[in-house]
């Protein structure tokens, strides 16, 4: 076996233990010495490959909405589909995602609803892709909608960023028990719901 594909299985089985340890501890309770207590990994082993804890939490967060992202573009279709179709379709997707990958349940939720504070910044960047595809699918969403005189779609998706952080807050005292996904991702559907509800003309139907 080459070296850089031995580096590589080595990589891995580091992120998959790190995972493990990530998404049952979360960030707080978690550390390097859970994650070589196994597997045969020692701890000069992962630090040759991630410097510190955070750097290999980030390393697992960036692979959580890479993997997720990569999901949803892969698998989403709207052809064909009423707005409240194409609402269901990408969260029945987004839960697919998390009960087919259950490792990536407690990452995704801690990172989108509280992240530790001195990784924050980092974390948005990690996340940037996935958060430019949600407003992708939010105007993909309401491209057919008739929108109320003055208002954007710009404005739309603000608004609705807006009411998904204040669930995200909501939620932050449910993260620190384990994170119930399910109803977290219930919520922001119902919440884009009634968005759309509360924006189309009133002579303008919603199938």
């Amino acid at each position: 076996m080459k070296r850089e594909e031995k580096n590589q299985l080595t990589k891995r089985r580091i992120l998959d233990r790190a995972l493990k340890e990530f998404s049952e501890q979360g960030y707080g309770l978690s550390s390097i010495n859970n994650v070589c207590s196994c597997d045969d990994i020692s701890k000069g082993i992962i630090y040759h490959y991630f410097q510190t804890k955070d750097e290999l939490y980030l390393a697992c967060v960036e692979e959580c909405f890479q993997r997720l992202t990569e999901y949803l573009k892969s698998s989403i279709n709207f052809e064909n589909k009423t707005v409240h179709e194409k609402l269901n379709t990408y969260f029945n997707l987004r839960l697919k995602f998390f009960f087919d990958f259950p490792e990536y349940q407690r990452l995704f939720s801690e990172a989108v609803i509280m992240p530790p504070y001195h990784l924050k910044e980092l974390i948005q960047y990690k996340k940037a892709e996935f958060d430019k595809f949600n407003i992708f699918i939010l105007n993909e969403i309401i491209k057919p909608v008739k929108l109320r005189q003055g208002i954007s779609k710009e404005y739309v998706v603000d608004i609705f960023r807006q009411a998904q952080d204040y669930i995200n807050v909501r939620y932050q005292p449910v993260i620190e028990q384990g994170m119930d996904i399910l109803s977290h991702e219930e919520e922001c559907k119902k919440a884009l719901d009634i968005l759309l509800y509360g924006i189309v003309e009133r002579s303008e139907a919603i199938e």
